[in-house]
């Protein structure tokens, strides 16, 4: 491979690297009416929040529920301002400080991207102990649910990174690898899919299985343990596949701040699984 691959042309390149996929390159926005916008990415965000929502109505009718569908209902309310508020601030002050505190009006540009999984997940749950708090519900328990219906958002958020060919993958010569727009002309890992795979997909199903098993969800905190668990170990192993932020670049070892982050959630999830084991 040419030292200088990544200052070709695509065309180019392709005909020099092994056969790649195509990117099918979608328009971030899938409606626009004047300054009105309708985008993928807003779209992925109610997607995921919605369909959340009917399904933690859907647990809900399992044996000895933590919450009720009035209260599911109610809930959706603070589940999207824990995410959006988590999620932003946590981006702003993790990923971006110096950017928004010399541009502190852009902190609520949402639309432009960028938003922490960590910042919404600190979000959420303090949703949950609120609402909870005010419902006289049990916390954990309803943390489970919440986390049981987690990872549809996460995948609908990862698709959503895709179709902006944002948090791209590293490069890779691997038969999938894509050339996505603003990264060169080099293939790279669609890591966005394999964190919608893991994260997602296989993290729901994990978690679908299990809800469904009372020795698993009558012990309030398991199944929020095993999602901490889950969501942390996979986005770890995503992370070997995906570049680094270019302002952070590698940190501690070589760790990405994703893989960073993702170790106090790992060890929480595994104190909640002490702790359920513990009471047993």
């Amino acid at each position: 491979m040419p030292a200088n691959v990544d200052q070709l042309e695509p065309s180019e390149s392709r005909a020099l690297l092994p056969a790649v996929l195509s990117y099918p390159a979608v328009d971030p926005v899938l409606v626009q009416v004047g300054p009105f916008a309708v985008r993928w990415y807003a779209l992925a965000y109610i997607a995921g929040l919605l369909l959340g929502w009917r399904y933690i109505v859907a647990l809900t009718r399992l044996r000895d529920p933590p919450l009720e569908k009035q209260d599911v209902d109610d809930f959706i309310v603070w589940a999207t301002l824990g995410v959006i508020l988590g999620g932003r601030l946590g981006y702003t002050l993790i990923y971006r400080p110096d950017y928004y505190l010399a541009n502190p009006v852009e902190i609520p540009f949402i639309w432009q991207g960028g938003m922490s999984f960590h910042g919404g997940l600190v979000g959420v749950v303090v949703a949950v102990w609120l609402f909870s708090r005010r419902r006289g519900l049990d916390t954990l328990g309803v943390g489970d649910h919440v986390a049981c219906a987690a990872p549809i958002g996460l995948f609908f958020g990862r698709i959503a990174n895709f179709i902006n060919a944002e948090l791209l993958g590293r490069p890779s010569d691997v038969a999938w690898a894509m050339v996505f727009p603003g990264g060169g002309a080099v293939p790279r890992h669609p890591s966005q899919l394999y964190e919608a795979l893991l994260e997602g997909v296989l993290l729901f199903v994990v978690l679908a299985v299990l809800v469904r098993k009372d020795s698993i969800r009558l012990k309030r905190g398991a199944l929020f343990g095993i999602f901490l668990v889950g969501y942390s170990v996979a986005r770890a192993v995503a992370e070997f596949y995906r570049e680094p932020d270019s302002h952070l670049g590698f940190l501690i070892s070589g760790m990405t701040i994703g893989q960073l982050l993702s170790v106090p959630v790992f060890l929480f999830g595994i104190y909640l699984l002490a702790r359920v084991r513990k009471s047993a």
